[in-house]
């Protein structure tokens, strides 16, 4: 798999039914090694290990209605009353960031109303914080660590 602009972590690879899978120790459990998968995994160790993000508060694959159809959010960060703080959209590492990606994560957003936003192809990340207030939002220079959150 290709290289990500992200710390390099051990990743539990093995095959079944002769496809590639991964451990994800979100779900605790074995998943088919997709490109866009390579990059969940490294973010949310990235996530875990160099931010402080505690796994226990994350969940991946979040099924959510919206306009009468499900959808699932990549990665969602909860807060301790188990409300919703953050949204993260993966992308295969070859796909470009577009405003499409950003249509799809407010989308999502729509429904949990998050106080952060993340994308990532794994080359590339964007972070923005979401002010409801004043109905705006702003790019941040990198993904906090979660004690500033």
């Amino acid at each position: 798999m290709l290289s990500l602009n992200l710390p390099v972590c051990e990743l539990k690879i093995s095959q079944r039914d002769g496809k590639n899978t991964v451990f994800d120790r979100i779900r605790r459990r074995y998943v088919a090694l997709t490109p866009e998968e390579w990059v969940r995994q490294h973010f949310v160790h990235f996530l875990i290990d160099h931010k402080g993000y505690p796994a226990s508060l994350m969940g991946n694959e979040i099924l959510l209605h919206l306009n009468g159809t499900r959808k699932r959010c990549d990665t969602v960060l909860y807060n301790r009353d188990l409300s919703a703080r953050m949204i993260v959209e993966y992308k295969a590492p070859h796909i470009e960031i577009t405003q499409a990606v950003f249509d799809q994560i407010c989308r999502y957003n729509s429904v949990l109303r998050v106080e952060y936003l993340v994308v990532s192809n794994g080359l590339q990340h964007y972070c923005c914080r979401m002010d409801y207030d004043s109905q705006n939002y702003s790019f941040l220079p990198d993904v906090p660590e979660y004690a500033l959150l």
